[in-house]
């Protein structure tokens, strides 16, 4: 089983976004127009910014699965690590959940498969709340140790999971540590996805190539990630922080010139503690208080790349 907190050493890490007016399955498939000034965003606005919420505790495997805690030989079960995970769903997303109603804040949930069906009130009530629904695989197996039929398999699995228990289709993919496969853009199309995030080249959406028809890609990153802080470099609250605050600076003084995006991450089990969801209700608040400054979901953030001729293309 492949080990996050490893994959940190070498640099890993996960995102976050959001507002939206219209209905969630209308909003889902739905595009949004420019006008004649075609600006940066919808609303001219000058920065926009996207959260991650994943939705994952209940999937990891019942031994050998990555925590704070030492770990023990896989062959005995590790009771203490299950437990840990189940802060997620039993404290995490419902305080989430509440402070993003409070801030008025709408972002993507990357949900696997496995987690909606032990948790399915709780992956519907994501929904009910106005936030987008998105894949991230069926089980917590990496997408790239997979064949092309069972990475098939596993994203179709997780969609017709998360459309049957929130009625709505996922149309938005993020990979296992951000890691596909040669195959999965192109798999990812055929199964109706419209975009995906696991890719840390830019600071603002652009659209590949992917069999001569445009796909989208909503830019994640691994710095603002809070696996990555918390876990992998043990940052304070405090230092995470300062880091958000600093992020948001740099692109909102960009953004006057060039259409920027800022992307941020957050886990049921890690971002759901109550200090650490304080940081991140905190630098909402710092953000909402700038002019210009706006939340998107992902589903939304590609829509309006995919319509906008001032988005970059790649390869088309």
């Amino acid at each position: 089983m492949i080990d996050r907190r490893e994959l940190l050493m070498a640099g890993g890490a996960l995102a976050f976004a959001a507002p939206v007016p219209a209905s969630q399955q209308t909003a889902q498939r739905g595009t949004m127009q420019t006008n004649n000034t075609d600006p940066f965003w919808p609303d001219k606005a000058r920065l926009v910014i996207s959260i991650s919420m994943q939705m994952e505790a209940g999937a990891q495997p019942g031994s050998g699965a990555e925590s704070p805690l030492p770990r023990i030989d896989p062959k005995y079960p590790d009771v203490a690590a299950t437990k840990w995970y189940e802060y997620g769903f039993k404290e995490g997303l419902p305080r989430l959940l509440d402070m993003f109603d409070r801030r008025k804040v709408k972002v993507t949930s990357h949900m696997v498969g496995a987690a909606v069906e032990k948790h399915p009130a709780l992956a519907k009530e994501v929904v009910q709340r106005g936030h987008e629904p998105a894949g991230h695989g069926q089980t917590w197996t990496p997408q790239y140790s997979m064949t092309s039929e069972q990475e098939r398999k596993s994203y179709t699995d997780s969609a017709s999971t998360i459309e049957r228990v929130t009625g709505v289709r996922p149309v938005g993919f993020n990979a296992f540590w951000l890691r596909g496969t040669l195959q999965t853009l192109q798999i990812l199309q055929e199964l109706g996805y419209t975009y995906y995030i696991d890719d840390v080249s830019r600071d603002e959406p652009f659209l590949v190539n992917v069999r001569n028809k445009p796909f989208a890609v909503v830019p994640y990153t691994l710095h603002m990630n809070d696996i990555v802080n918390y876990e992998g470099r043990y940052f304070s609250t405090d230092a995470y922080a300062a880091d958000l605050k600093r992020e948001f600076d740099v692109l909102y003084e960009e953004g006057e010139h060039r259409r920027r995006m800022m992307s941020v991450s957050a886990h049921d089990r890690i971002a759901g503690r109550p200090a650490r969801m304080r940081v991140l209700e905190d630098f909402i608040q710092y953000a909402q208080s700038h002019p210009a400054v706006t939340f998107m979901r992902k589903v939304d953030i590609a829509n309006y790349a995919i319509t906008s001729p001032r988005t970059v293309r790649e390869g088309i």
